[in-house]
């Protein structure tokens, strides 16, 4: 099974935990979904470049979707771009793909079966769903997986900083409204 139907199904069977922010687990769905790309061989990692190799002929419809959104044209797509162009809205779509298997809670077994999985320990923990794993993971990591984890910590830390910046305005702009 795909590690982000995985991820996904974990996430559900979670439910409203308050830790599990829908932006995180969006882009940590599009790095599974990345992460197994690249270990099928679909898209090969060119420095910080996502290029299209084999197509997908089998595997989870969404994965199979997910192949055929990579961009097929030079100068190719970052995987930083491609976390935040895949991962818009990805949550609600696998919640929705994942309910409609009526599989849940198998896959959130599988999926805890994984806990201690450093690809998916990371993935899990930028979901919110656990704390970081140990420094020392990324020596059980191999190079795509490093930089494409790299990548998502690096995006939910700026949804994180964004997020923040909203909540200031918002206390600000209330503050100046109760002055009135």
């Amino acid at each position: 099974m795909a590690t982000a139907q995985r991820l996904s199904a974990l996430a559900v069977v979670l439910g409203a935990d308050p830790r599990i922010e829908e932006g995180d687990l969006s882009l940590a769905l599009a790095a599974a979904e990345l992460i197994d790309l690249t270990e099928v061989q679909a898209v090969l990692l060119d420095g910080d470049r996502l290029l299209p190799a084999a197509p997908m002929g089998t595997g989870s419809p969404m994965l199979i979707e997910a192949a055929s959104e990579l961009v097929r044209d030079f100068p190719y797509e970052t995987v930083g771009s491609w976390l935040w162009r895949r991962g818009s809205g990805l949550a609600g779509r696998y919640r929705v793909a994942v309910a409609d298997a009526r599989h849940v809670h198998r896959h959130a077994a599988e999926a805890v079966r994984d806990w201690n999985d450093p690809v998916f320990a990371h993935l899990a923990a930028a979901a919110g769903m656990r704390p970081a794993p140990p420094d020392d993971t990324p020596a059980n990591l191999d190079h795509e997986q490093i930089a494409i984890l790299g990548e998502l910590h690096q995006a939910v830390t700026q949804l994180a900083a964004e997020r923040q910046r909203r909540s200031i305005e918002r206390g600000s702009f209330q503050s100046i409204l109760r002055g009135f």
